[in-house]
């Protein structure tokens, strides 16, 4: 059974399930989703950007929105997905984020073996994962969050302690994270696609070349950071449209203004409406 939690504010979205929600990640809605796939009592056949992969027992791999994802055969295994409003738009440690070991920060896929005593923990938290989805109330998508972000923590954990990642080689895909990792790195400071080239020693129409596999430009990527820190600072704190403008590194706010409005199709206003309906 699949369950899919979706937040009236936000519209951001877990979702806990078994491998069909493999074959919906890029047909249902279009949503770029992180994802963990668990395998149980038996391997796990995938491929993975057109590479044969398997999984074995009682593992764990870790997949980034850029990378996908086909099932090979049916298999029992847990899915985990989330999108970046779910997850990312909340302050984590730099190791947990979403720039974090198990995603952008590693150059290969990392997949996280659990022994029984691992296996046991990870079973008790996928039941009060399935406990909590059945919770409607106020509180319901904070406690998710803090669920995913344990999860996040143990598998990061594990991975340090000295799984192995699976090599990928793929030239683009590096390229790819380490653009995502100068973004989060400094996005506040630059917008421009120029100033991420250069720190990757790369022409902007070359890394957009690089690029085009994801189907994503450089600067929708920057773009898309600037507007998810916005989104942060107008649900987490106080700050009017102009200080948060100022914060992100915008002279003049009308620019975050329609920036927003872009990503969007939300005025800044509107959508602190919707997340504060008072």
């Amino acid at each position: 059974m699949n369950n899919v939690f979706t937040e009236f504010s936000t519209n951001a979205t877990l979702r806990i399930g078994d491998v069909s929600l493999l074959k919906a990640t890029r047909a249902d809605d279009a949503k770029e989703l992180y994802t963990f796939i668990w395998s149980q009592k038996e391997a796990v056949s995938l491929e993975i950007d057109g590479v044969p992969i398997v999984i074995e027992p009682h593992h764990i791999v870790t997949l980034t929105p850029v990378q996908q994802v086909k099932l090979v055969a049916e298999a029992d295994a847990i899915v985990y997905q989330f999108d970046r409003e779910f997850y990312c738009i909340k302050d984590h440690d730099k190791e947990v984020s979403c720039m974090g070991l198990l995603f952008f920060g590693a150059d290969e896929i990392p997949i996280v073996a659990l022994d029984k005593t691992e296996q046991g923990k990870f079973d008790k938290l996928h039941q009060v994962f399935l406990e909590e989805l059945e919770t409607e109330d106020t509180i319901q998508a904070e406690m998710l969050r803090m669920l995913l972000a344990r999860f996040i923590i143990k598998t990061t954990r594990l991975l340090k302690l000295g799984s192995q990642p699976v090599a990928d080689k793929h030239h683009n895909l590096e390229l790819f994270r380490s653009f995502n990792v100068l973004v989060e790195t400094h996005f506040k400071e630059s917008h421009s696609v120029s100033f991420y080239a250069d720190k990757l020693f790369k022409s902007p129409k070359t890394l957009s070349n690089h690029f085009a596999k994801f189907s994503k430009r450089p600067l929708q990527i920057i773009h898309e950071r600037v507007v998810l820190e916005a989104k942060r600072q107008l649900t987490y704190t106080n700050k009017t449209a102009k200080q948060i403008a100022f914060d992100i590194g915008f002279e003049d706010p009308s620019h975050l203004s329609r920036m927003f409005k872009k990503q969007t199709s939300l005025s800044i206003s509107d959508y602190r409406k919707t997340i504060n309906p008072s």
